[in-house]
């Protein structure tokens, strides 16, 4: 696509916006609940709708294949409430969800700042609630992430949000719509930093986010610290110096009659078993979109970079 991006300001077309994304997620689960056949003995990976999720369901997926299992994709998910119903309602046997958005955003638990605490927490409400197992960590966190041009963190001396409060006045924000509307996104940020920016933030497609900062049509942005533009674009991430943010780590969820049925499939998931760091699930972020190869390519050689 040719030229800028549109990125108007949220307005009073938000609610109208919310209003047909409540429809659209209706629909999408009645699909998965209703209309959808069932996947028989092959399993069935989910990913959400982002090019990091759409890595670890291939990573998942070509991992569990060498058992000699037969894997079917779902990938490009609509968020987290879709995958999720998806997950419950038996139509995908296991997707990757972040323990963070799992405990505020799934399973509606108050925040907490405790790694520990929130993996035991989200681990138990799964298991007794839903029947699924949540696995231990692929070995990185996803976190929400203050992103500004190196060149201006450098200029404005600012290294961590608690530094950003004097610097914000003159800054515009630039963050995608499930930022500003989750418990653990912009508003309680700005009020655990006391963070004022110029004007009203701008809401629109993450994928716009980082061409909007590159144009400088926005300051600073709300991305995520595997994104593979940070190092491409050499961007700046704000330290959560407050941990105002809770732990986001990558963690398989998979239904608990689905490893029943296929009991190879637990052997593939801990061989995977913090095997990803951050740097490295940044590398394949930038190896996707910067350089725009396949992800079943870039798992492939990620795999075989470490004797999988």
């Amino acid at each position: 696509m040719n030229g800028a991006p549109n990125l108007s300001s949220h307005s009073g077309l938000g609610s109208m916006f919310r209003v047909a994304m409540t429809l659209v997620v209706t629909m999408m689960v009645l699909s998965f609940t209703a209309c959808d056949p069932p996947h028989g003995s092959r399993i069935v990976i989910g990913a959400k709708n982002f090019t990091e999720q759409v890595i670890l369901g291939e990573l998942l997926a070509q991992e569990i294949e060498a058992t000699g299992e037969k894997v079917d994709r779902r990938f490009y998910l609509a968020g987290s409430y879709i995958a999720h119903q998806a997950l419950v309602a038996g139509r995908i046997d296991a997707y990757v969800e972040y323990t963070g958005t799992a405990l505020t955003s799934v399973l509606k638990q108050p925040l907490d700042h405790d790694p520990d605490r929130v993996l035991a927490t989200v681990r138990r409400i799964y298991a007794q609630k839903y029947a699924v197992r949540v696995q231990p960590s692929l070995g990185f966190e996803n976190t929400f992430a203050m992103v500004l041009r190196g060149a201006d963190a450098d200029r404005l001396h600012v290294s961590k949000l608690s530094d950003l409060s004097q610097a914000a006045p003159t800054l515009r924000l630039g963050v995608g719509y499930e930022f500003e509307e989750r418990p653990d996104g912009l508003h309680g940020m700005d009020d655990a930093y006391g963070l004022r920016f110029d004007g009203t933030p701008r809401i629109m497609d993450l994928g716009l986010l980082y061409r909007a900062l590159g144009s400088n049509q926005v300051d600073v942005i709300s991305g995520n610290s595997t994104d593979g533009q940070i190092t491409a674009m050499d961007l700046r991430v704000l330290t959560d110096d407050r941990r105002y943010f809770p732990p986001y780590q990558a963690v398989p969820l998979v239904r608990e009659d689905t490893l029943r049925s296929h009991p190879k499939m637990q052997e593939a998931l801990d061989r995977l078993t913090g095997r990803i760091s951050e740097s490295e699930m940044q590398a394949m972020n930038h190896a996707v979109e910067g350089d725009h190869r396949d992800p079943a390519d870039v798992v492939r050689d990620f795999r075989k970079s470490h004797g999988l």
